[in-house]
């Protein structure tokens, strides 16, 4: 007999989503464009720049083709202020998640990233807002001191696959694990909170700290 789908997603389900996340890479060979479904690869061009999608720059790192540049926010420096924010300044919620990504609107400004530039097109002044994995937290543009949506997975995934990239990858893995186990806590902590005064399971925060609000995730 088939059992019932859970609700939400699974653990592997999020990490292929991680996959999609951007990250910045370092070609070691010239490479053309590439044509997928989400949109054209920018040509590489050694020792220039580029960001690619995890899953791609993966492959490119496994062919030795590219170097993978780990985000800010997964340096030790980094990792220890989330940890001391979390354990220290606010022992019950969870570190602020990464401000809002701007970019320049062609015009001498900046704006929102996702927001629509033409606020005279018949779509109405904005678009949708862009949710992770469509928003560049983990390029080397993103602000350090800030968790990604998906920083467990990104973090796991570039440790197993480019540890060379990280710098201090043991004290990385270490300083991740002790957030996991944190926020694992605080999790409990909140639930048993919740369950004692009658109430439904909810905390200040969210297991990844974006967008979720009390009584459930997301």
């Amino acid at each position: 007999m088939a059992l019932p789908l859970p609700p939400g997603l699974v653990p592997t389900e999020v990490a292929f989503l991680c996959e999609m996340e951007m990250v910045t890479i370092v070609p070691r060979q010239r490479l053309e464009s590439i044509p997928l479904l989400s949109g054209s690869t920018p040509p590489l061009r050694p020792p220039h720049r580029a960001e690619l999608p995890l899953w791609l720059a993966l492959l490119l790192k496994k062919q030795r083709r590219a170097n993978i540049l780990a985000p800010p926010w997964l340096h030790p420096s980094s990792l220890q202020d989330i940890l001391h924010h979390e354990t220290a300044v606010d022992a019950e919620a969870f570190s602020p998640p990464p401000p809002a990504v701007m970019r320049a609107d062609g015009r001498g400004g900046v704006r929102p990233y996702g927001q629509n530039p033409n606020p005279n097109t018949n779509i109405g002044e904005e678009l949708l807002w862009l949710s992770p994995p469509f928003v560049p937290s983990n390029t080397q543009a993103a602000p350090a001191g800030y968790l990604p949506y998906h920083w467990l997975e990104l973090g796991e995934a570039l440790l197993a696959h480019a540890a060379d990239d990280v710098p201090a990858a043991a004290e990385v893995r270490g300083l991740l694990r002790d957030l996991q186990e944190v926020r694992a806590a605080k999790l409990r902590a909140g639930a048993a909170t919740q369950l004692s005064e009658g109430g439904g399971v909810g905390v200040r925060a969210g297991c990844r700290g974006w967008g979720e609000e009390a009584g459930g995730e997301r």
